[in-house]
């Protein structure tokens, strides 16, 4: 019993940073309609700016880590400008903004292998490593500070979204971005704005990963699990993507614990398939047939 708690606790832990990267992908898809893969480079260099940050410029790590998270919300909103605004002005078929993305990402990551190498990094301790024990059970602090941070981050996205007359017009634009630009909402400022956020959220969970493991430029390539736990939730749909991000952290963990950590990829990428296959529009998600 106390090793399955303590599995649980590691896969909220991890399901937490999930949650940050799936619903930063999950607010581009629901405007855009096609899979942001440069989602995963923010979240790279959002970790190195957070690393940079508390190492070179010897911020406190308050500083560091909103700083990151600005920098990377600046970063979304270039590879936005530079990568997806022509396309969309044009009316570009999704493919092509698929094929952009998938460009974006391999030049992030090309870029910073170039630039600054392939060596892995570690986060300088910000929190004592000493465990929190509760009977048998041992919880992190980083574990509990992860936790808490994307719960406090996904509270404020909620309320935005619900709450505000800017989050009413993201909710419209995605709905109908045509009847949203006919009913005054300036849909191109809402794109901007949309990536911005979805930046800042993979630069939090950037910070949070590379606390938790290492910053290496490969990296982005954790955007598949985000990936596959928007699809497992609902692509489009934000509540969606952080249930199916809980329990992909979960489901990893338990498979890595009572079973081998070489299992873990094996099953989400079954869970992928048999989503696709059975329930294609996921937990809580819309119908995806015309979707990129």
């Amino acid at each position: 019993m106390a090793q399955f708690l303590q599995q649980m606790i590691n896969g909220l832990s991890i399901g937490s940073v999930y949650a940050l990267m799936a619903v930063g992908y999950s607010l581009v898809y629901s405007i855009m309609s096609f899979s942001n893969f440069a989602h995963g480079g923010v979240i790279m260099l959002g970790s190195y700016f957070g690393f940079y940050l508390l190492t070179l410029a010897h911020w406190a790590f308050p500083a560091a880590f909103v700083g990151a998270a600005l920098c990377s919300a600046g970063l979304a909103v270039i590879v936005e400008r530079v990568a997806y605004r022509p396309l969309r002005l044009r009316n570009a078929p999704f493919l092509y903004f698929i094929i952009s993305a998938m460009g974006a990402s391999i030049f992030l990551e090309n870029f910073v292998v170039a630039t600054i190498g392939p060596t892995f990094r570690t986060y300088p301790t910000v929190l004592p490593r000493a465990p929190i024990e509760i009977g048998s059970v041992y919880i992190g602090r980083l574990d509990i500070m992860i936790f808490i941070i994307s719960a406090v981050c996904l509270a404020l996205l909620v309320y935005f979204l619900d709450r505000t007359k800017v989050g009413k017009a993201v909710q419209a634009t995605a709905h109908n971005a045509r009847a949203a630009k006919l009913m005054g909402i300036n849909t191109d400022l809402v794109i901007t704005l949309v990536f911005a956020i979805g930046g800042l959220l993979a630069g939090v969970a950037g910070v949070m990963f590379g606390m938790k493991y290492t910053v290496y430029p490969q990296m982005g390539g954790i955007t598949i699990k985000s990936f596959i736990a928007a699809v497992f939730g609902g692509l489009g749909s934000l509540p969606g993507a952080v249930i199916g991000s809980l329990i992909l952290g979960i489901m990893e963990t338990l498979i890595s614990g009572y079973f081998s950590s070489q299992f873990r990829d094996l099953i989400s990428f079954t869970l992928l398939i048999a989503v696709l296959v059975f329930r294609p529009m996921g937990l809580m998600g819309k119908a995806t047939e015309e979707k990129a």
